[in-house]
C-alpha cells in the first residue's frame, strides 16, 4: 500500500454507509517486485463475453483528479465496504466457485440495491499479478461459466440473453440454486438491470454493443505493389511484423494473415485480442502489435477506398511498405505511391464512405 491509502477509502463510507470504494490498483511485477503505477483512472465495465473492461473517465470526472468518481464495475479483490452494508447485501454469493464473476455480482447489487460504487484516486494499492498458478489446477469443472450464469440469472434480467448469444454454452450450464439470491433482490427492492444500463453504465454499449456490429473490412491485407500480404506471424505484444507470401496463394505455408478493420476502427488480428498500434510518428514509424484497448488513439485506422490507403487518424500517416525488405511502416501519404495501396479481401464500401465523411 502507498502513503495515506486508507483515509480516501473510508471517508466516502463515513459520509454514506451504502457507498463502496475501490483504490487505484497498481502493478507489482512478480519477477522483480518493481512497482508500476497504472494510468490516472478509468471506469470498470464488461463486455458481453463477461470479460472485465475499462471505459474512459467522463468529462465531469476529469476536472478534479483527487475526487472519487462513480465506477459501474469494480475490478474485484480490493474494495472497502461497511460491514453493515455488506451483510445487508447478503455478502458474497456462496454459490460462486473459486474466482471470477464475484466482481460483477457485488457491483451490480451495490448499484441496483440503492448503493454507490466509486474509485478513490488518492488511495493506491499495489497488486502482484502472477504469471501462473502456483497451486496447480482446480477440479471444479467450468466454474467460470457457472459463476457468470448465476450472476446473469439473478441480476441481469433480459440482458442475460446477450450473454447467452455471445457464449451459447453458458445458457445450458446449471447455475445451481439461486432462490436465496433472488429472494434477497426482492426483499431489498433492487432496481432492474435496464436501470443499471441506462443510469450507471449508460455509455457501455458505445464501446461494447450487445449485438456485434459488422466490420468495415476483413480478411487478408494485400499490397497492390506486389503479391505480398501483411503477416503478424502470431507475434506477441509489441512485436513488429511485415509482409510475406499470401497464404491464399500458397496455402501450404504457415502464417497469420486474417484481420478485421472493426467497427471500433482498429485493425484486429482474427481470433486474438491484438491490434495494429503506432506508438510514435517518427520517419517510417513502425507498426507493432498491442492489446486492443478500444480507445482509438494509437490504434485508430480508416480505409480510404478512393485510393486504397490505410490511414492512421491520429498522425495522418499512411501505411506503406518496402517490397525488398518486406517491412511495413507509417509514412507521409502519397496518392501516387503504389507501396501505400492495400486491398482487404472484402470491405463494406457504404459503411466506409459514411465513416470517412466524419473525419475528412
Amino acid at each position: 500500500v502507498n502513503i495515506n491509502w486508507l483515509p480516501p477509502l473510508i471517508e466516502p463510507i463515513a459520509l454514506n454507509y451504502k457507498t463502496s470504494v475501490c483504490p487505484f490498483i497498481d502493478i507489482i511485477k512478480w519477477e522483480t517486485f518493481a512497482y508500476i503505477a497504472q494510468d490516472e483512472g478509468a471506469r470498470g465495465a464488461f463486455d458481453w463475453g463477461m470479460f472485465y473492461k475499462r471505459l474512459p473517465l467522463l468529462p465531469s470526472s476529469q476536472g478534479n483528479a483527487s475526487e472519487p468518481f462513480d465506477n459501474p464495475v469494480m475490478a474485484g479483490g480490493l474494495f472497502a465496504i461497511s460491514q453493515k452494508w455488506f451483510w445487508e447485501l447478503g455478502g458474497y454469493d456462496e454459490g460462486l466457485d473459486v474466482w471470477g464473476g464475484e466482481q460483477y455480482e457485488m457491483s451490480f447489487k451495490i448499484w441496483q440495491c440503492g448503493g454507490r460504487l466509486v474509485d478513490a484516486p488518492c488511495s493506491r494499492v499495489g497488486h502482484i499479478y502472477r504469471q501462473f498458478n502456483p497451486h496447480g489446477g482446480f477440479s471444479f469443472g467450468d466454474y467460470l461459466s457457472r459463476n457468470h450464469k448465476r450472476v446473469a440469472v439473478v441480476w441481469m434480467d433480459e440482458y442475460a440473453e446477450y450473454i447467452y448469444k455471445r457464449n451459447p454454452q453458458i445458457k445450458n450450464v446449471n447455475a445451481g440454486d439461486v432462490t436465496k439470491q433472488k429472494a434477497l433482490r426482492e426483499k431489498l427492492q433492487c432496481k432492474s438491470f435496464k436501470w443499471f444500463m441506462e443510469k450507471v453504465a449508460f455509455d457501455l454499449p458505445e464501446y461494447y454493443p450487445p449485438i456485434p456490429l459488422p466490420p468495415f473490412a476483413q480478411g487478408e491485407i494485400r499490397s497492390m505493389a506486389a503479391s505480398l500480404c501483411i503477416d503478424t506471424k502470431h507475434g506477441g505484444e509489441q512485436a513488429t511484423f511485415g509482409l510475406e507470401q499470401c497464404l491464399k496463394d500458397q496455402p501450404e505455408k504457415n502464417g497469420e494473415q486474417e484481420f478485421e478493420l472493426s467497427w471500433r476502427q482498429d485493425i484486429r488480428v482474427k481470433n486474438r485480442d491484438f491490434c495494429f498500434d503506432v506508438p510514435n510518428r517518427e520517419k517510417r514509424a513502425p507498426v507493432i502489435l498491442y492489446k486492443c484497448h478500444n480507445m482509438r488513439g494509437n490504434q485508430h485506422f480508416v480505409y480510404d477506398v478512393s485510393n486504397f490507403h490505410i490511414l492512421h487518424v491520429a498522425t495522418h500517416l499512411c501505411l506503406g511498405c518496402d517490397i525488398d525488405s518486406k517491412m511495413i511502416f507509417m509514412e507521409e501519404c502519397d496518392a501516387e505511391r503504389k507501396t501505400q495501396k492495400w486491398k482487404f479481401a472484402s470491405y463494406n464500401q457504404t459503411l466506409i464512405l459514411k465513416e470517412m465523411n466524419k473525419f475528412f
